[in-house]
């Protein structure tokens, strides 16, 4: 027995309660190491001694290269349990608990594994709305002016006595014109780049938390967005800039005016007096910024009265807008306390409110359900940049990354992740793909059936490219002719809006091997059974027959045949080979 590869963290993502009577346990061992785990559970508040243990034998989730992980959702009678796990590698079986292996029980049940109460306040429980969501990301100054138009002309504006600046000249009236659009393509969800009151076409400079850029129009015309994308059954997520202000924000300008003696000094961190702002871009600034970013500075939200204000903020826009949701910049730079309060404030108005986080790292640490929701998913985008653009690992190095993904979360967390591609941060997935479109078609069909909102950035359905900042918020391509991509998207998203399995079934990869492309997994629900396979190689692969109904087999090249024996990725008429996928689904027995 593999006893170094083995791993349980009671209460974490390995023990947590996802609704009062349902809780997952998971452990981790050696890969193919053991035959057998039972998880044994027991009523730690039972009035007997020894307490009386049930069982439940477990089942392995998910592989990577080293490890298996593996999984059962029990559904207790118990609120407070005490539990240990029996290992069997088929010669030898070892109980499991206290972080200790052993051959017996005790009588003493505190030496058990412990889940304390599993309390509902306690229970991460994203909005349910969340799993059925697919996200269109737009960055307002590149979208539209009008319907299927934007000007492309720079504008300036005058904001309570501060220049306000767009670049490309979209608007919000431009989104309201083109929701048939974002609707029709699949999207039931958009999530905007800031749009309040802001120095740069960015408008992470804030100048006015309480109002929307003049570039982009005015507070009504956002009233009007929220409430047209709401009678379509749309939801609306807005960009939250708390981490720094703008260096014309009415705090900082106070600052700079009136140094030691200004009422707003404790705003911020590590002034030096007196405050200046540097003309040079290359100057270090002599107060704490967004990275080194002069025009940033960045605020202290330790502090309670810039906490009221920003919490305020969070409950104004709604309150008075119906907002559906807060996208958090710079979240991860951001005090605990601070963002536990801005929770508190934005729930008590409306507890389907989602709070998506922009944390590059792996978030588990905002992701117990007393922070955040969701956080952005860069993650998905670095793995499929890997597998399918660059094509530099494997299908089980893959999949490998993907448990990883899976597995560091807790289950409902996992279902509300924000999965991206790319971002107005980050270069255009399709530019890494070198502008073929067989690969990104891959990336997209598998962003689609992940678990996980996909979130789709303005213009990738259209062919958008670009490595660099001035590329990838490229204006909307409004008057070119849509490339079969936009077909694609669009079938691709509507695929998963139609199959809750999709949304909201399990996960299990089916064929994931090394030194081969050919990528196979399962969605689960229940009702469904959904099968994917994406063939991410140039050779041809065979796949054995599934009992079902085709439901997608996307072949842009023609090279894609039905098989007696599954399906067959062949050659092109010139020798080139293409990659392709297929998705089938059928109905499983007993199911309505």
């Amino acid at each position: 027995m593999n006893f170094e590869a083995i791993q349980h963290i009671p209460m974490s993502q390995q023990a947590h309660g996802i609704d009062p009577n349902h809780v997952v346990f998971r452990l981790r061992t050696g890969r193919d190491d053991l035959k057998h785990c039972k998880l044994f559970y027991a009523d730690r508040a039972c009035r007997l001694t020894p307490v009386i243990f049930s069982s439940v034998e477990m089942q392995v989730e998910a592989q990577d290269e080293w490890f298996d992980y593996f999984q059962v959702i029990l559904e207790s009678p118990y609120k407070r349990i005490c539990y240990y796990f029996e290992l069997d590698d088929g010669t030898q079986k070892l109980l499991y608990y206290g972080d200790f292996f052993t051959d017996h029980r005790v009588d003493d049940r505190s030496e058990y594994y412990q889940l304390p109460f599993n309390h509902p306040a306690d229970i991460a429980a994203p909005p349910a709305w969340a799993q059925d969501a697919v996200v269109y990301n737009i960055f307002p100054d590149s979208f539209a002016t009008g319907r299927r138009f934007i000007s492309g002309k720079s504008s300036e504006k005058e904001w309570n006595g501060q220049i306000t600046r767009g670049k490309l000249g979209g608007t919000l009236c431009g989104v309201i014109e083109n929701l048939d659009y974002i609707q029709e393509l699949g999207a039931t969800c958009i999530y905007l780049n800031p749009i309040f009151a802001a120095g740069e076409y960015h408008k992470y400079d804030l100048l006015d938390y309480h109002h929307i850029d003049p570039c982009f129009g005015t507070d009504e015309d956002f009233r009007q967005l929220v409430n047209d994308c709401h009678a379509r059954g749309m939801r609306v997520i807005v960009d939250g800039v708390f981490n720094h202000v703008g260096w014309n924000f009415f705090a900082f300008d106070d600052v700079v005016r009136n140094g030691e003696n200004s009422k707003y000094k404790n705003w911020f961190y590590h002034l030096q007096f007196p405050v200046e702002r540097p003309e040079d871009p290359e100057t270090y600034p002599t107060y704490e910024c967004f990275g080194y970013e002069r025009m940033m500075p960045k605020t202290n939200t330790c502090n309670p009265e810039v906490q009221e204000y920003f919490c305020e903020v969070g409950r104004y826009w709604v309150r008075e807008f119906d907002i559906d949701g807060w996208r958090l910049d710079v979240a991860s730079e951001i005090n605990d306390g601070f963002w536990r309060a801005f929770r508190q404030a934005v729930k008590e108005e409306k507890p389907e409110c989602i709070l998506i986080g922009e944390v590059w790292e792996t978030a588990q640490h905002w992701l117990n359900g007393d922070i955040f929701d969701s956080t952005m998913n860069y993650d998905f985008r670095k793995h499929c940049r890997r597998f399918f653009a660059e094509q530099s690992i494997d299908a089980a190095e893959f999949d490998a990354r993907v448990t990883n993904m899976r597995m560091r979360y807790k289950l409902p967390v996992l279902y509300a992740q924000l999965n991206l591609l790319d971002s107005h941060d980050v270069s255009r997935f399709y530019s890494l793909c070198e502008k073929d479109p067989a690969r990104m078609q891959l990336a997209v069909l598998f962003q689609m059936t992940f678990i996980g909102i996909p979130s789709v950035f303005y213009g990738d359905e259209r062919g958008i490219y670009g490595l660099q900042e001035a590329e990838s918020r490229h204006e909307m391509t409004w008057s070119q002719e849509p490339p079969a991509l936009a077909d694609f998207y669009k079938k691709a998203m509507h695929l998963r809006t139609e199959h809750p399995a999709l949304c909201r079934g399990s996960y299990h990869t089916i064929k994931a091997e090394k030194k081969n492309g050919l990528y196979g997994y399962e969605r689960t629900d229940g009702k469904e059974k959904i099968t994917v396979f994406l063939n991410n190689q140039s050779a041809a692969a065979e796949i054995s027959p599934i009992n079902g109904k085709m439901l997608w087999q996307p072949c842009p090249y023609g090279v894609c045949r039905i098989h007696t024996g599954g399906v067959k990725r062949e050659r092109d008429d010139s020798g080139s080979g293409r990659s392709c996928g297929c998705v089938q689904g059928n109905r499983q027995q007993g199911a309505a």
